[in-house]
């Protein structure tokens, strides 16, 4: 090669090797934020990546994603933690699957610098994040709650009601929510932070679904076998109410004897309020949640500031929403048709 071949071919090696440096470093200057949820596959928390990642791609961060094997595995968002506190995160948000035994991480992470927000399911105490984005998932039980017992008039004094719950270990969301429902229901509740030591007789018993249809199906077929006059279900989300009504139509109890409620609004969720299958359903807005945390994390890193709450409570409230298409009459709603413009899933 001649000696001038040799200098282009050099210079050219040259520009190549910076171009491919100064990508480097651009990439290494992009901060690091996570996103944890429960698990992979449940609409709300794709729902949720999907939402993050958009935000991230906006704000120019480098969104890494975990999630646990399966709802409740505290071990995964654990190790999930101690992975963004190794890369230097900036902070992350978290759907945490068990609201006690990962304060302690959250701690370790806060400790270190990162900011940290709960998403959709509080700490318990919920001051052990930084902040928290989330439906009031009481207010949400409250609505399917006072629905349930407007539809039944007076027959909601003799009701027989299975309760589709999430886990033992009773998380905040779990309990927030079916509290939540016995409140507008009109039962007296007892533990604020436990549910199952009720002495109302219009409770047949409570059952956990882990969130899924499967779960809500063997639920309500174990509920089933305690009481077959059961006509109110409430569900600790729309997966859960699917498969309870897969059971309670083997029995038969797909003729409109039988009031299912739920929460989340997903597009399925939506879909089964509008075919009857769930008389209502609270709507959340998981998207809005995730978005709005990155944004809160990148303004931290820029600025140092933590987001503040919504006035009166002490976490930031992204709404709830009744949607059914039979209102009752003091208790606010939107019909299938405005819930599907807004569902997600």
């Amino acid at each position: 090669m001649g000696r001038l071949n040799f200098l282009k071919a050099a210079l050219a090696s040259a520009v190549v090797l910076g171009a491919m440096a100064a990508t480097a470093a651009f990439a290494q200057d992009k901060p690091v934020v996570g996103l944890i949820t429960k698990t992979e596959g449940n609409p709300f928390f794709v729902k949720m990546r999907e939402g993050a990642q958009a935000k991230a791609d906006e704000l120019g961060l480098e969104l890494r994603t975990f999630a646990g094997e399966f709802d409740g595995d505290n071990e995964s968002q654990i190790a999930a933690i101690e992975s963004l506190i190794a890369a230097g995160a900036k902070g992350f948000a978290i759907v945490p699957s068990d609201s006690s035994a990962i304060v302690p991480t959250i701690q370790q992470a806060r400790d270190a610098g990162l900011l940290v927000i709960v998403l959709d399911t509080p700490l318990d105490p919920i001051d052990a994040a930084d902040a928290t984005f989330a439906t009031d998932n009481f207010k949400a039980g409250e609505l399917i709650g006072q629905w349930a017992k407007g539809t039944l008039g007076d027959a909601a004094a003799n009701a027989k009601i299975a309760f589709l719950d999430l886990a033992v270990n009773q998380p905040t969301v779990d309990y927030l929510r079916d509290q939540g429902f016995m409140q507008g229901f009109g039962i007296d509740i007892k533990d604020p932070k436990r549910y199952g030591d009720e002495d109302d007789p219009r409770i047949c018993g409570h059952e956990m679904s882990a969130g899924s249809e499967e779960g809500g199906r063997t639920a309500m077929e174990t509920l089933l076998q305690k009481c077959e006059d059961i006509n109110v279900v409430y569900t600790i989300n729309e997966p859960a109410a699917a498969g309870g009504w897969e059971a309670l139509k083997a029995v038969g109890k797909d003729d409109g004897s039988v009031l299912v409620v739920s929460i989340d609004g997903g597009c399925p969720g939506v879909e089964n309020v509008k075919s009857g299958v769930i008389g209502a359903t609270s709507q959340q807005y998981p998207l809005l949640m995730a978005s709005m945390a990155l944004e809160a994390i990148k303004k931290f890193a820029d600025t140092g500031e933590k987001p503040a709450p919504t006035p009166g409570l002490e976490f930031f409230d992204t709404g709830a929403t009744l949607i059914t298409d039979k209102p009752v009459e003091g208790v606010e709603s939107i019909d299938t048709a405005k819930g599907m413009e807004l569902c997600w899933g």
